[in-house]
């Protein structure tokens, strides 16, 4: 799999840092990247087109992974899709067995993705075949990512799990499989997506916290109070993290000394925000179920432009080159300018809504939607 190390400089509030963002070619967890900054290395055509779909068993809420060619996703009948990029004939299939609304990820030779029965699955990239399984007995809720040899994700038992991802669950004295380390967020499941930097992970929960927690032994290094719920996954810039909450706010935190920075609420009938931000050096872009997705000065925390759709916007932004990319409730997927928040195209997908996000690798970007298609979008020849 492709990669390629960004060092990107920016001010923020006086202060220089450099953060580095490991931006792949390819698209291989939920925002792209270890950071979940939701940003593409490359950028897309001018005009997009559909150039095909591929009809799932059931709807598809989670993002697909991208990876040498070929994506990955699950769908609500419980199975899981390999697809060529190029054409999207399908390459393989394998049944979960149970619901699955969360994204898929790749690491190595191998794709990972949770159902709601409570399984983690570990698949063989090359066949679809089982290479492990561990059972939290509770559904996943969210999409994994990875730090070295260490594979995070979320669950509806109020935990944070840590796996060894090449070999699965350890072993307790009874035999039973256990994780490497596991962390509780109290209150309710763990729907965002762990952040991963520098050996150190962040989640928060329905305790109205973010956790900063150790990535080498599951422990807890600062807790910062917020002012809401979360579900969505935090995006990281260096010493700074950026997330969306369910008090109808987006929040700027320096985690390192525990402090809310800025808070961003929309002017006008503000409403939760469930989608995952993207963010660039400049901007913080978070799509709100007031049915809008707005653009917020990264230093400033003040509002840049609003964009309004016909629908909720539960689906992650998507930034690749000058454009945003996000579905809606409205079933269309959307293309913004990311300097004056004027839509450059809407292209219609489904009836029945988008809330997945977007993947993009090269000069493709692919989505699925609420009907159960996977479509994939580029420039025909």
């Amino acid at each position: 799999m492709r990669r390629a190390n960004k060092a990107i400089l920016t001010s923020f509030l006086g202060v220089f840092c450099v953060f580095v963002v490991n931006a792949p070619a390819d698209w291989p967890v939920f925002r792209g990247n270890a950071l979940q900054t939701g940003v593409a290395e490359t950028t897309l055509p001018d005009k997009l087109e559909i150039l095909w779909r591929f009809p799932a068993k059931d709807a598809i809420e989670g993002s697909a992974a991208i990876a040498d060619g070929t994506v990955y996703f699950g769908d609500q009948d419980g199975n899981v899709f390999a697809l060529n990029l190029a054409d999207g004939k399908q390459k393989w299939t394998y049944k979960a067995g149970a619901p699955i609304k969360v994204g898929a990820a790749v690491n190595g030779n191998s794709v990972y993705i949770g159902d709601e029965d409570g399984k983690f699955h570990c698949l063989d990239i090359k066949n679809g075949q089982k290479r492990w399984i561990f059972d939290t007995q509770a559904d996943i809720t969210s999409a994994p990512n990875f730090d070295g040899n260490k594979v995070l994700f979320g669950g509806g038992d109020e935990m944070l799990y840590c796996l060894d991802k090449d070999k699965g669950p350890a072993k307790d004295k009874k035999g039973d499989d256990k994780p490497l380390w596991s962390f509780k967020v109290p209150g309710g499941p763990v729907l965002g997506s762990p952040a991963v930097i520098n050996n150190r992970t962040f989640v928060a929960g329905c305790d109205s916290a973010l956790h900063v927690i150790d990535t080498t032994n599951g422990k807890e290094i600062q807790e910062v109070q917020l002012n809401g719920q979360v579900g969505a996954t935090p995006a990281l810039a260096g010493d700074f993290l950026y997330i969306g909450t369910m008090s109808n706010d987006v929040e700027a935190i320096n985690w390192k000394d525990g402090k809310i920075v800025w808070t961003y609420q929309p002017q006008k009938r503000p409403q939760p925000f469930f989608a995952s931000v993207a963010i660039t050096p400049t901007l913080v872009l978070a799509g709100s179920r007031d049915k809008c997705l707005h653009a917020i000065d990264r230093q400033s925390g003040k509002m840049k432009w609003v964009f309004t759709t016909g629908g909720k916007v539960d689906s992650s932004p998507v930034v690749a080159g000058k454009r945003v990319y996000f579905g809606s409730n409205d079933s269309k997927l959307y293309v913004v300018d990311l300097e004056s928040g004027k839509e450059v195209q809407s292209i219609v997908l489904g009836k029945k809504g988008v809330t997945a996000s977007a993947a993009v690798s090269g000069e493709r970007l692919v989505i699925g939607t609420i009907d159960g298609d996977l479509i994939c979008l580029g420039k025909k020849k």
